[in-house]
Formats: C-alpha cells, structure tokens, sequence
C-alpha cells in the first residue's frame, strides 16, 4: 500500500467481509484507486482475519468508535443500524463517508448520487454522501440521457431482484435450496421468508398498509425524484425476488412530455456513459442478468414504443446490470473518484 501520491488516502471499509464489502475491495484494485492506506472494518467474529488485496494479506479489525482517527474516506457496507451509529463518528474524525445502506438517502442535507446523473451534487456536501438503492441505480441511469432531452413525467418499474441483493448469505441460501430441490430434499429457508429454489416473491421488505408498497418499492420511487431532481415525476414500482444468483433486471416503462421514438433512445443510449446497448431483436438477445453478472456496465435493450400509449410519448424497455457492482460497489468508488476530481 505505498501509493503515495497528493491525492492518496487513507480508506476504511467497513463491513468488508459482506458481498458489497469484497467488491468494493475489488473495485478500488481493479481501478487503481490511489491509496496511501487501506483499512478492513467487520464484526468482532471476524476480526483477526484476514483478506488478500493486490497481492498482501490485510488483517480485519472490530469496528470502534475509535476506528477512524486519521481516515480520509470510509465507504460503509454494513447495514443502516451500523452507518446511523458510525458514520458521524467517521465524519467527526474527518472522513468522508460514503453510505451504501438506505440510512442517509432521504435526508435532505445528504447528496444521493449516482456520477452518470448528478455529480454536481457532491459538492458542498457536509461528510456524508450517500449511495442509491440498487434497483433504482440500475434502473434509471439508463434514463437519464432521455430524461435530459424530453423530460420523463411518468415511470413505471417491475423489478427481477437477485439473491445478491440479500448478501451472501441469501446467494448461498439459494444454492442450497435449488440443490435440495433437484435432488428432491426438503429445505426450509433461513434467510428469506419464502422457498427460493424454482420460486420468485414479492420483495421481502415490510409492507406500508396505507400505501399497499413495499419498502423497496417506496425507496425507488423517492430516491429517483431526489436523484433525478424532479419532484413532480410520477414513479410506481413492483420489487419482486427471483432464483438468479447475481444481477437484477427491471421492465422499465417509462413516458416523456413529447412524443419520442425508439431509434431515439437508441442513439441516446448508445453514447450515455455506463450504459451497454443490447438490442438485438433478429436473433431475439436482450439484457439478461447472466451477461450482467460481473460487468460494471447497465445493459438495456427492448427498445420499443409502448402500443398502449396513442400519443406516441411512451417507451417500454429491459434493463440488467450487477447489483454488487453498479447497484453497490463500483458506484460507491465512482464517487470517491468524482471526489478525488473535485479536490
């Protein structure tokens, strides 16, 4: 860890031994983020341990109150619970915070950024910045660029969430169940409420009984008005869990105060940054999630107008992208490298 240069930091990583945590480690490698020190943060079970990052083994220390004296940047992964406790004492200390967890996202003094849409946002902020949910990242990034062009005041959304929105533990749940299934063993869920093997749910998130949402569904519809910074687009959602391992897909449907044509948002497509186009309609291939799986870009295809909507101002199409990477890890560093711009 000898990057020494002016703009090297001293990052902690909290909840580094989580699915977002490793990705995160993974990210910050594979990017060359500039590092004068690196610092893993996990439960007290795991502290002694250790985890490998270019090339050297890394001990994983319990997270204290005292755990961020000379920290520049720490990026949670940990839960709300942990970053409402230990995100303003990393801040007291003088790092900058960068939340993966739903703890910040709604307060109006957080920035809630994705750097494809709103970096502008970052600056002025007061040391804690704030990551989307996934489904909302990966949903509507894809978004902006037709937003900016024919602003969309309607939005509608139907979500193919991953295991690996659930962690580790609910991936691996997943394995287990669908071996037991195909060898015809019982199995009875531990992490999610519902058999996961063969099935898909309603997002396993408490449900609003004045509003018949979901929390999930209720954190999409907030924070793409916030990320985008339009109070007034009209947003509805349905989060459902499906058996895939890694990615989330999502049925946009979406439309705009114009009319506008598919070709259209292709060719915004095919030059917005993070985005992959994929929409190939002769050999019938369009984002899936196993072509997502490790890769940082959105893909989005199923590019068509919606033949319900007479105006012609309605488009539906299919997003995939990686929960753990663009929908977590990579956006947090991507932030920390609009922060290491901005200085």
């Amino acid at each position: 860890m000898n990057e020494t240069t002016h703009k090297a930091a001293v990052v902690a990583v909290v909840g580094a031994t989580g699915a977002v945590g490793v990705e995160l480690l993974r990210c910050l490698e594979q990017r060359k983020f500039p590092l004068a020190e690196l610092r893993l943060f996990a439960s007290a079970r795991s502290a002694g341990k250790s985890l490998t990052f270019r090339g050297e083994r890394l001990a994983l220390r319990e997270l204290r109150e005292d755990s961020f004296e000379g920290v520049t940047l720490a990026l949670f992964s940990a839960g709300a619970a942990t970053s409402r406790r230990f995100a303003p004492l990393a801040v007291q200390a003088g790092a900058t915070v960068i939340d993966n967890s739903s703890a910040f996202r709604m307060d109006p003094a957080v920035p809630l950024v994705v750097p494809e849409i709103n970096p502008e946002s970052l600056r002025g902020h007061r040391g804690i910045i704030a990551n989307p949910n996934c489904c909302a990242i990966i949903s509507i990034t894809p978004l902006w660029p037709v937003h900016r062009r024919n602003r969309i005041v309607r939005l509608q959304l139907a979500t193919y969430q991953a295991a690996s929105g659930a962690g580790a533990a609910a991936m691996e749940e997943l394995r287990e169940s669908t071996r037991a299934y195909l060898e015809g063993r019982a199995h009875a869920p531990r992490v999610l409420p519902h058999p996961y093997a063969f099935n898909l749910f309603s997002h396993n998130t408490r449900i609003d009984p004045l509003t018949g949402y979901n929390d999930e569904e209720t954190k999409v519809i907030h924070e793409t008005r916030k990320i985008f910074g339009d109070s007034a687009i009209r947003v509805s959602a349905t989060c459902v869990r499906v058996p895939v391992l890694r990615a989330h897909s999502v049925a946009v449907n979406f439309e705009c105060e114009r009319p506008i044509a598919p070709q259209e948002v292709r060719d915004l497509l095919r030059a917005a940054p993070g985005v992959e186009l994929v929409d190939d309609a002769e050999r019938n291939y369009f984002p899936m999630p196993m072509d997502a799986s490790g890769r940082d870009a959105i893909l989005v295809g199923r590019i068509r107008s919606d033949l319900s909507d007479p105006s012609g101002r309605s488009i539906s199409l299919f997003v995939a992208g990686d929960q753990l990477l663009k929908g977590a890890a990579l956006n947090a560093v991507q932030i920390a490298e609009v922060l290491r711009a901005q200085e």
